[in-house]
């Protein structure tokens, strides 16, 4: 792939497809390539639909780049949950379209939209960390923190609990399920009507609901990037 994410507008709509070819790995490149589409998304001033590529929304960080650890890692760390504060604060509606499977920081990321549609069928949603043997990132149990229900949020963390697409929306993780071969067209809809929304009202009701939790993100960021380590 020349870039893994790219985007189209549809109307008033910036629709951002991440497709690497494989996983859609959280990678540098694909980090510089969100943050151009979220660049171009922003000067358009519309909502945003962030989508995965069939069957896969994210695996999460490329684990070649945190395994090896040191510098390159902590970079990685800090431009994924940077990501994740910057849709969370993004001034216009976010809606993600899970297309399929959203593990480890795959997560995180969804769970920084406004709102978020997954696809139906054997697809698995979780927070792997611990299960992987890394101690959860303070910025990640920030993000898990403003979004699941209290129960799911000690499973979710604690115990690297995975979730069907059904699963997930009693768990707070997604918003609404529809079809895989839907999704896409499903948020693009769901982006349209939120186009209706007064953006001025929209970015400043969003950041007093969510100024409390995105300080703590801020926060836990840069406590990361002073505890980072892979395994306890």
């Amino acid at each position: 792939m020349d870039t893994p994410a790219t985007l189209r507008t549809v109307d008033s709509i910036s629709v951002i497809t991440m497709d690497d070819g494989k996983a859609n790995a959280l990678s540098p490149s694909m980090f510089v390539a969100l943050n151009d589409c979220l660049d171009q998304a922003e000067a358009a001033g519309g909502p945003v639909v962030l989508l995965g590529r069939d069957g896969r929304f994210s695996g999460g960080f490329d684990l070649k780049v945190l395994g090896g650890g040191g510098e390159e890692a902590k970079a990685l760390l800090r431009a994924g949950f940077e990501l994740s504060h910057r849709l969370l604060s993004f001034p216009t509606p976010v809606v993600m379209g899970c297309t399929g499977h959203a593990i480890a920081m795959g997560v995180f990321v969804l769970l920084s939209g406004d709102y978020r549609i997954g696809a139906s069928g054997s697809f698995k949603l979780a927070a792997t960390e611990t299960a992987l043997g890394m101690t959860m990132p303070y910025a990640a149990i920030e993000i898990c923190k403003q979004r699941l229900t209290p129960a799911e949020y000690h499973r979710a963390i604690l115990l690297s609990q995975p979730y069907t697409p059904e699963q997930a929306v009693f768990a707070g993780i997604l918003d609404a399920v529809a079809p895989a071969e839907d999704v896409e067209s499903s948020a693009i809809d769901v982006a349209t009507k939120l186009a209706a929304l007064n953006m001025r009202a929209h970015a400043a009701s969003k950041m007093r609901i969510r100024g409390d939790s995105l300080a703590a993100i801020k926060a836990a960021i840069n406590q990361d990037a002073e505890e980072f380590r892979i395994a306890p």
